[in-house]
């Protein structure tokens, strides 16, 4: 009788496929900023005396800052499994704030950022009251909250726009530059690199994940859920107060509007990052990497002359599409664990 005799695969027979899938997750990791990078190769080639100059970079840096710090305070939420709806109230709120004291009753520009600042760390503690001691969804707290705060920034500002922003303000966020870009886009990558080291390198960070990936889990393990989402709520509003300042400085005004056509592109590059860098997971550089990419695009498509209905159709567009690549990833990444 003939004894069945099972040999071990060779010792090298698992390396090519493991490193095909090593190349593939890495690939995966970085597939946005190739995209993104293709996206220059398209339109420079198509338009290059108009695309590919300095000048259009260093807008695109300079001017897209405000709309990185947005997203960077909207992916803070996000990542302990909550949405914030007022960000961009809470960004128009505070310029408007900044613009009202310092043009209309005269007070000094640092005063003025700090009230900005104040009001959006009381507008987090707002939303975290509401949204842990009631156990109200936070979608319909920040919805509210942000309506009421758009009622009270056409009050403040009798629904008009408010120019004349100190110009040491403007100074320091657009007309200052370095390597030929505005210093708004260098307040914003120090934030993406802080937000950055607190989620990767911090208990807090690490807290704010497991929280978001399930909070019953995280409760049992004695993580203190409640505090972690209050902190996220006000971390939130005070990141949507920063880009309030960025964007009074960068435009030496405010629009008592000006928030609501920034909701949208925000929500578009938190879930577009979160396919990239850490696929599956909110993180700042993949947002960072979105909102560039996006902006990008819209920038391209305007130089070859198409009209400007086209933004809402990228970004409406880019939100479902991003949406449902990063639900795929993070199902997989998982189903992985």
């Amino acid at each position: 009788m003939s004894k069945a005799v099972t040999e071990n695969p060779p010792a090298g027979h698992d390396v090519p496929r493991h490193g095909r899938r090593r190349f593939l997750v890495e690939l995966e990791r970085f597939a946005l900023l190739i995209a993104w990078l293709l996206i220059i190769a398209i339109f420079g080639a198509i338009a290059p005396e108009t695309f590919l100059t300095w000048p259009n970079f260093s807008s695109i840096f300079g001017s897209q800052a405000v709309l990185v710090i947005l997203t960077l305070g909207l992916i803070i939420p996000l990542t302990a499994g909550d949405i914030d709806l007022s960000i961009a109230q809470v960004l128009t709120l505070s310029s408007m704030i900044i613009a009202v004291l310092n043009v209309n009753y005269g007070w000094p520009i640092g005063f003025a950022i700090m009230a900005a600042v104040v009001a959006g760390f009381l507008t987090g503690l707002l939303n975290a009251f509401f949204t842990l001691y009631f156990r109200i969804h936070s979608l319909i707290v920040t919805l509210g909250t942000g309506t009421f705060l758009h009622g009270l920034t056409l009050w403040i500002s009798s629904s008009r726009t408010i120019g004349g922003v100190d110009w040491g303000l403007v100074n320091a966020v657009i007309l200052t530059r370095f390597l030929g870009i505005p210093l708004a886009f260098y307040y914003a990558l120090a934030l993406a690199l802080l937000l950055l080291y607190v989620v990767e390198f911090t208990s807090f960070g690490r807290k704010a994940l497991f929280v978001g990936r399930g909070r019953d889990v995280a409760r049992l393990s004695g993580i203190p859920v409640t505090r972690v989402r209050l902190t996220c709520f006000v971390a939130s509003g005070v990141f949507a107060a920063i880009a309030g300042v960025l964007y009074a400085g960068t435009s030496g005004s405010a629009d008592p509007n000006s928030g609501t056509q920034l909701m949208l592109p925000a929500f578009a590059a938190a879930y577009l990052g979160a396919t990239a860098i850490s696929p599956g997971r909110f993180n700042p550089l993949g947002s960072m990497i979105a909102v560039y990419l996006l902006v990008t695009g819209i920038t391209g498509l305007s130089i070859l002359g198409i009209d400007t209905f086209v933004q809402d159709l990228f970004y409406g567009g880019a939100l479902v599409i991003a949406v449902a690549l990063s639900q795929l990833v993070r199902g997989r990444e998982e189903s992985l664990t």
